[in-house]
């Protein structure tokens, strides 16, 4: 009741709120902590495959075939200028050396089979990008972007493995500034090429030359 006599309704929280000063300090910290973990998970190496190097059905070594002997990748990966896809070469490519080298090693004896029975090698994909992801490997290629920005010193893996990540932030980072990934035509399968002065400034002229502008629109990848 008031000072004039009138009865007024008083509001009163239920006791629950008493708990609520509590209760948003521990979301607080949990929504804190879960976050921390979340970006620590998603951003590390084993999420992005860093380091994936599955054993394949036949002991290839790269680097024996583009590192000591010199083979450069498109005698094997022969659609990687024409096509958004780089193929697994057949086993017919590898009979093209193997029917008169190694005839009888132990090592080739699937390549062998293979090649009499028309079954195709079983190999396991490396490097594996989601299927909402479309990646032209043509276009780099044709643009001058080197196979080792992408999948490092192959020529010195016994066993290929994943070396970058292959996610979205890092291709947009190229995109955005590609020059340091940009090199001559004539140099993209070269693994050891060394630019001959800043690849930076090199990249941004090729670049302008020959009128590269990566895009960073999201319908260039996800189609």
């Amino acid at each position: 009741m008031n000072d004039s006599g009138t009865t007024t309704d008083k509001f009163v929280f239920p006791k629950l709120t008493n708990y609520l000063r509590e209760a948003s300090a521990f979301i607080a910290i949990g929504g804190l902590v879960y976050a921390t973990v979340l970006i620590t998970v998603v951003f590390s190496p084993e999420m992005s495959a860093i380091g994936y190097a599955p054993e394949q059905p036949v002991a290839y070594s790269h680097a024996l075939h583009a590192g000591d002997l010199g083979i450069d990748c498109r005698y094997c990966h022969t659609s990687v200028e024409t096509t958004a896809k780089a193929n697994i070469p057949p086993t017919a490519t590898c009979m093209n050396c193997h029917s008169t080298i190694k005839t009888e090693s132990e090592k080739l004896a699937l390549v062998r089979k293979s090649a009499e029975t028309g079954e195709p090698i079983q190999w396991v994909r490396v490097h594996d990008l989601p299927d909402f992801a479309y990646f032209n490997h043509a276009g780099h290629i044709q643009s001058g972007v080197g196979c080792v920005s992408c999948h490092g010193r192959v020529d010195r893996m016994e066993v290929v493995e994943q070396v970058k990540p292959l996610t979205m932030g890092w291709c947009l980072e190229c995109h955005r500034d590609p020059d340091a990934n940009i090199r001559p035509k004539e140099f993209v399968t070269d693994m050891s090429w060394v630019a001959d002065g800043d690849p930076a400034v090199i990249g941004a002229d090729l670049r302008q030359q020959h009128n590269i502008s990566p895009s960073t629109n999201c319908t260039t990848c996800h189609r």
